[in-house]
């Protein structure tokens, strides 16, 4: 049966003030101890030598805090003596039916640890130690990104002007060690916060086996024709000399452009428009860019065939434009002027038209339709620069136009822009150069400064140009269609996280997977050294590969060409002496790099990981490029469910930098800085709290204040921890637990709750709610037991004999709290579990908490009825503690008086006679004395005071609703006070009650 019992009387409204009031046990804040029962506060009485060693006080060693270093090195103590660094070793080598396989994405091997790394690792092994648990075998193989252009950039960086006379191994070397160098401390920093992981055996995409799975996979790929060799636009680093792709990109919102209005004179009018124009002063096509450096590279002007446009007068001037037709007005605005519209037209009306290139003479400049062209900006006409634009370039490719690129790899004009701009770097002093020139012929209408977002490269935050070069790509065209499909069969947390990665997928036009450094695995292509020609096939990329394998990626530079070639594929080319092809200098991007990582770390032919979770700027990274390569090589994703967390930020909500001093450094986290007052070390477990509280999902501020909350929290929960330790002292589960049946009610009602907050909590845990583990384990030790459960028993557990049943009833539901407790934060705080698994005062083998399985509870807990039962009970208790605010319930009695019906029987449940000292319902209520009655007494003192409330009982399924009145008959306590229990239950002053002296005189 289920009662449903809501209080509508004024009981309810005192249940927080009520509870709140009794502090967690043993706090520095809590009253003395007779709140509940006098006996905790034995040391404070004239009579402690009488009576105090016949009260069974809690007994353990589990300190209540660990102030100082004593954190930190209790935490060191514990790694030893628990076995955390063969942990992984040991549930690997377990004989269980399910893995779960978490894929860790590499960090980068080029800095010391952070707290964005502490953030990402700390979730993963929150992760791992929960399905571990729970009974599964765990893969995760740690892995580090060991390659590329930030590395190489702060190796050379940090060399000066010695860089530039380095050879490509010089630099690959010193690019290695500077990476084993960043490993080792991350390493370290990882063992230090309790991740668990084999750290002999991690994978690193330096490592040579890794090397040459990557070359057989991109083999693979360019076999199916998903690779190719191209000549296109692509952003391009000038201050890193290299390729970039779109995920190595970041965008300056506050970067100045110089926007140009200019003039391109109409030589050739569209055949449409020609009797229009035929005889009429000349026209100009006028078209906007932020971009004038580009300017001399223009091959076309593209319009909009859908839209309107217009042929305008400028009042000023006199002078004849062609401008779409939506844009007259703002325009004109913008330039200072006013225009007459001489007449409209379609957009479709100009095809045939060209124009007269404003800088190049001779040079023609066709009209040409594109559906990228709008009117939202700029004039409704696009300059059009195939070698700088990926939309100018899809226009080149449809009307064969020359793609020329007159720009180095350091964004400096070469010979071929002619002897006024060459030298010049594009976006300094060969802007000014083309604006000049512009000036000169009168094309320059106007310029003007455009603050707008802008793609910056992502190392040396440093603006990007776009330049046609030839470049390695992935046909993303070929692969999207899958990816997009395989993309619905993948879980997302949060949710919301699948639309961000699916828009950005549709987006990418393609990928260029090539790079022009030198610490990177080599593209395994040759190249002829007079045709434009590629040698590649599987022969060559299969003998390179095994070399690779053996000997590392340096093979590539520094064997001689013929020894990288297969000895059948070298004769056929002539040998040795006749060889025109030479290794290239490309290497592979390094999203590809750590993208191919599923292929050589994930285990058996499924190759799936059950999770990958990385910040959120991996759904364009690694969580993309780990996706397309899976795609393109089996047609299926590596994962299968994705959790995306967000940036750490300072207290504040602002980005952390040296410059702000905002800056946490997690090892004076944990250690404590010099000034040890100003950064005290609050260990790990701190620091793993503090993660698992945090929202993931948004941005996660940390600081002073959210350390010492987290600190607090923790001390709090070793406060019940201790309180739960103390009072199973002398307990021994197999032979002193009471059945569930013959257990108090409360105690009964505890153990409802318990299997409740686990079945939750296990949930959570599922989902990978780690902060709904949080609160729902702060609300249980804070609400449920510290300021409930906890008040209440003391007096059972600190003066009834040590082995009376009711006492071992408490002991029994306190034990299984201890356990379920410790196991479900046991993820999160792994030092503090395992301290507590230390302290039990009974044997258990091992002494590990991880390795003893999850959470144990049993159906029989499951009680409804009953708690309601205690639930309606609590109001009434409620009712009577709110009317002694600040006061000492045992100085007070207590009569309920209760209508016949449902409530009465089952408010008897607790007390099935009319008066007691000793019932449940006296102890659940605290006072002295309780008195159960069917109808108001005839006699009441002079001083009592009456509550009065209802309850509305509906039992499950709403057939039987009853609504019950009771009333709380408050009077002061009429016999006295007992010096061993200090409750008012005493027959003759200083005299022990029946109870205590049956236990004094027993004992």
């Amino acid at each position: 049966m289920r009662w449903g019992l809501r209080s509508r009387g004024p009981g309810a409204a005192a249940v927080a003030v009520a509870r709140s009031r009794w502090g967690p046990p043993w706090s520095p804040r809590l009253p003395p101890v007779r709140a509940a029962s006098g006996a905790g506060d034995l040391a404070a009485s004239p009579d402690r030598g009488r009576y105090r060693d016949t009260v069974l006080l809690p007994r353990t060693a589990f300190p209540m805090r660990l102030p100082g270093r004593r954190q930190p090195d209790t935490e060191l103590e514990i790694q030893q003596k628990c076995g955390f660094s063969e942990l992984y070793s040991w549930q690997r080598e377990r004989k269980v039916k399910t893995e779960f396989c978490l894929h860790d994405g590499p960090p980068y091997a080029n800095g010391d640890p952070h707290v964005g790394h502490a953030l990402n690792k700390i979730l993963k092994d929150i992760a791992n130690r929960y399905h571990m648990m729970r009974g599964s075998k765990i893969h995760f193989v740690p892995g580090w990104d060991c390659h590329g252009l930030p590395i190489e950039i702060k190796v050379l960086s940090e060399l000066g002007g010695k860089a530039q006379n380095l050879s490509v191994m010089e630099i690959r070397e010193k690019a290695r060690s500077f990476a084993q160098a960043a490993i080792e401390k991350q390493k370290s920093a990882f063992i230090r916060w309790g991740i668990m992981a084999d750290w002999n055996n991690c994978y690193y995409t330096f490592d040579g086996k890794y090397e040459a799975k990557q070359l057989r996979l991109f083999y693979q790929m360019y076999d199916k024709g998903l690779v190719y060799r191209s000549y296109k636009p692509v952003f391009w680093s000038p201050s890193s000399r290299t390729a970039l792709a779109e995920a190595e990109l970041e965008y300056n919102p506050e970067h100045a452009s110089r926007s140009v209005y200019v003039t391109f004179p109409l030589r050739t009018p569209p055949l449409k428009l020609a009797s229009l124009l035929d005889g009429a002063a000349p026209v100009s096509v006028l078209v906007w860019t932020t971009q004038p450096w580009t300017v001399p590279a223009n091959q076309a002007v593209c319009y909009s065939p859908q839209s309107r446009y217009a042929v305008v007068k400028c009042s000023t001037s006199g002078d004849r434009y062609i401008v779409a037709a939506d844009k007259v007005t703002s325009l004109a605005s913008t330039l200072d002027t006013t225009f007459e519209v001489i007449s409209t037209f379609s957009g479709i009306d100009l095809e045939g038209g060209a124009c007269g290139h404003p800088l190049i003479p001779d040079k023609v400049s066709p009209l040409l339709p594109a559906t990228h062209v709008t009117v939202a900006q700029g004039t409704g006409l696009v300059h059009t620069a195939p070698a700088h634009g990926m939309e100018d370039y899809g226009v080149a490719a449809q009307h064969s136009l020359p793609v020329d690129c007159s720009v180095d790899e350091g964004g400096i004009f070469t010979a071929a822009a002619g002897p006024e701009l060459e030298s010049k770097a594009v976006l300094e002093e060969g802007t000014d150069e083309v604006i000049k020139m512009l000036q000169s012929v009168k094309s320059l209408l106007k310029e003007e400064t455009l603050i707008h977002s802008y793609p910056y490269d992502w190392r040396t935050k440093q603006p990007v140009i776009i330049r046609a070069s030839k470049q390695w790509f992935v046909k993303i065209s070929d692969i999207k269609p899958a990816a997009q499909e395989a993309l619905k069969t993948v879980k997302f947390i949060p949710a919301t996280a699948l639309n961000t990665m699916a828009d950005m997928l549709e987006r990418r036009p393609y990928w260029c997977i090539s790079r022009q450094r030198a610490w990177g695995v080599p593209i395994p292509v040759f190249h002829h050294r007079a045709r434009d020609e590629c040698l590649i096939s599987s022969q060559t990329v299969e003998h390179i590969a095994k070399l690779v394998e053996q000997h590392g990626s340096d093979v590539w530079w520094t064997l001689p060409p013929e020894q990288l070639l297969p000895k059948e594929v070298l004769s056929q080319l002539g040998g040795p002496d006749g060889l025109e092809y030479l290794p290239g200098q490309d290497i592979l991007d390094i999203w590809f790099d750590s993208g191919t990582s599923w292929s050589c770390v994930l285990p058996g032919a499924e190759q799936r990981a059950d999770l990958y979770l990385e910040g959120r700027d991996q759904l364009g990274g690694w969580f993309q490029s780990s996706l397309l390569t899976s795609i393109a090589a089996r047609k299926k994703a590596p994962f299968r469910t994705v959790m995306v967390h967000g940036f750490t930020l300072g207290e504040k909500g602002e980005k952390m930098s040296k410059s702000l001093g905002n800056v946490l450094d997690p090892d004076v986290i944990i250690s404590g800085g010099q000034d040890q007052i100003a950064e005290p070390p609050y260990g790990v477990d701190v620091l793993r709290w503090w993660v698992a509280a945090s929202n993931i999902f948004t941005e996660v501020t940390l600081g002073p204040s959210a350390l010492s909350a987290a600190r607090d929290d923790i001390n709090k929960l070793r406060n019940t921890l201790r309180f739960l330790l103390g009072n199973v002292a002398g307990f021994t589960p197999e032979t002193d637990s009471v059945p569930v049946d013959s257990m108090y009610l409360i105690d009964q009602y505890m153990l409802h709750l318990l299997q409740g907050l686990a079945s939750k909590v296990t949930d959570a845990y599922k989902q990978y709610d780690f902060g709904k583990v949080v609160r729902l384990l702060q609300a249980f030790y804070t609400r449920e037991l510290s300021n409930f459960y906890f008040s209440i028993i003391k007096d059972r557990l600190y003066c009834e004999k040590e082995d009376d049943p009711k006492r071992r009833s408490c002991q029994t539901a306190l034990a299984q709290i201890l356990d379920v407790l410790v196991r479900a934060f046991a993820p999160i705080l792994p030092h503090l579990a395992e301290e507590v698994f230390q302290h039990l005062p009974y044997g258990t083998e091992p002494k590990s908490v991880f390795r003893t399985g999850w959470i144990s509870t049993s159906s029989i807990w499951k009680k409804p009825g009953l708690e309601e039962a205690v639930e309606s009970a609590c109001a009434m208790r409620d009712s009577f503690l709110g009317s002694i605010p600040g006061r000492n319930a045992a100085e007070y009695e207590v009569t309920i008086v209760i209508e016949p019906g449902l409530l009465f029987e089952i408010i008897e449940m607790l007390q099935a006679e009319e008066t007691s000292s000793a019932s449940q319902l006296s102890e659940l209520t605290m006072a002295s004395q309780c008195t159960l009655l069917a109808q108001e007494p005839r006699q009441r003192p002079a001083d009592v005071t009456e509550l009065a409330g209802t309850f509305l009982i509906d039992l499950e399924g709403g057939d039987i609703r009853e609504e019950c009145s009771y009333k709380v008959l408050v009077t002061r306590a009429t016999k006295e006070k007992c010096p061993r229990c200090w409750r008012h239950t005493a027959e003759l002053a200083g005299a022990l009650c029946p109870r205590c002296a049956g236990v004094v005189g027993g004992a």
